[in-house]
């Protein structure tokens, strides 16, 4: 399926499409479920080292991470070629580290080839685990609770943007908000009074239970790629779309990813809805198609939305910017004395003097000012400036019988920042 096992570059992809050039017909490939769970890349199966450096009080000074990566029997993940261990320098997380370094040792095994799979979202995934886990460790050496060691060394509001140790800068977040909002959701001074009830129980001998409070938080990189450190093979990782406005005012728009299950032909129908003020249902969502989509890089690591969604609402602009021109022609009026008001153009202080976008598109096609190229159609290319660093805080209670390992998670509960919701049914 999605979430990376498509991503990497499979012998069979190869010889097929080689056997299609030298042969000059239609080759495709197939194998069956089996097959493919044999040879699919795998995820994960990095083996860390972690040490982080703290002041008594906790504070941290300095994170030092060896990984020896297995890649398998040779390398298939199509990571950027600056980055052929990921995104794994993320490994800093949320934290205020003044210094940290990093090495990652690939190491080739007679596994299948390495990749992305499953979710591992370029090894963003290994990285959240290794800090997390580090930083637990440190809260029991320390004696802390793990939440009031994470707060103590979040980035700040007012440090954004904010340049990590290892190079990447981040360009927004409110990390003490979100987890002191998930503490307060989950009662978490109330669960820690409880766990240790249970505890001193359990040590008088009246219960075999314990009771489990884990903490994790996460800043994710995604939204590949700028083109000034994400490729694949030299290709650069930015995304374009095509939107086309017919008479009727209805339209088509084609771009280069293909949904999974994410519901593309919604989102992308709602940008360019409210971009421009045309009815969702009266645009034609086209992806995928190789035979007509415009450039793009396709659908994975959570960059749909941050890199095509961006392109589509570039496109859109262009379209309304064209319209606007016609409409003020139309209105005898200048461009500047005109607004936008839902699904059309407006003269300022004369709200009577009104033309849909419905109008401007039959126009487009039959008065255009004097000098303008008929039609009303737009394409862009967005090269994104930066990656995308979404974050969010998980916190899991549960109980444990020591005597038999029966366990029950009691409660978890996750907040996660996903920047601007286009369609929080989608969403939820």
């Amino acid at each position: 399926g999605g979430f990376g096992k498509k991503v990497g570059a499979y012998p069979g992809y190869i010889c097929a499409a080689v056997a299609s050039i030298v042969t000059g017909k239609p080759v495709k490939w197939v194998e069956d479920r089996i097959e493919n769970l044999t040879a699919t890349s795998f995820a994960r199966d990095y083996h860390m080292t972690t040490e982080i450096a703290a002041t008594k009080d906790g504070k941290v000074t300095g994170l030092r991470v060896h990984v020896l990566a297995d890649h398998g029997a040779f390398d298939a993940c199509a990571d950027p070629s600056k980055w052929p261990a990921g995104f794994f320098n993320i490994v800093t997380g949320s934290y205020d580290f003044p210094t940290a370094h990093l090495v990652v040792d690939g190491i080739y095994s007679n596994k299948a080839p390495g990749g992305v799979a499953y979710r591992c979202s370029f090894r963003v995934t290994e990285a959240a685990y290794c800090i997390e886990r580090a930083m637990d460790i440190l809260a029991q050496k320390l004696g802390m609770d793990p939440a009031e060691l994470r707060l103590k060394n979040f980035i700040k509001p007012e440090q954004f943007p904010y340049h990590s140790a290892l190079g990447w800068e981040y360009d927004s977040g409110n990390y003490a908000t979100a987890m002191r909002k998930a503490m307060e959701t989950v009662k978490y001074a109330e669960l820690r009074k409880e766990q240790a009830a249970l505890r001193a129980a359990f040590k008088r001998g009246e219960t075999r239970e314990i009771m489990g409070i884990g903490v994790s938080f996460f800043t994710e990189i995604v939204g590949a790629g700028p083109s000034k450190n994400c490729d694949i093979l030299g290709i650069a990782m930015f995304d374009s779309c095509e939107i086309r406005m017919h008479p009727t005012g209805a339209g088509i728009a084609r771009m280069g990813t293909k949904s999974q299950g994410q519901g593309h032909e919604t989102t992308w129908a709602q940008i360019i809805a409210t971009e421009i003020g045309i009815p969702a249902d009266n645009i034609m969502v086209e992806e995928g198609n190789t035979d007509t989509a415009p450039y793009g890089l396709g659908t994975y690591g959570s960059r749909s939305t941050p890199v095509a969604g961006a392109a589509i609402a570039m496109a859109a602009r262009k379209i309304k910017a064209k319209a606007q021109m016609i409409a003020a022609y139309k209105l005898e009026v200048h461009e500047d004395d005109l607004e936008f008001d839902i699904d059309g153009f407006r003269v300022k202080g004369l709200p009577e003097k009104f033309m849909s976008m419905k109008d401007i598109c039959w126009a487009a096609y039959n008065s255009v000012p004097p000098g303008m190229e008929p039609g009303l159609e737009a394409v862009s290319y967005y090269d994104p400036p930066n990656m995308t660093y979404p974050f969010g805080a998980y916190i899991c209670v549960m109980t444990i019988d020591v005597d038999t390992g029966v366990y029950k998670v009691r409660r978890f509960y996750a907040l996660d920042d996903c920047g601007t919701r286009i369609n929080p049914m989608i969403i939820e």
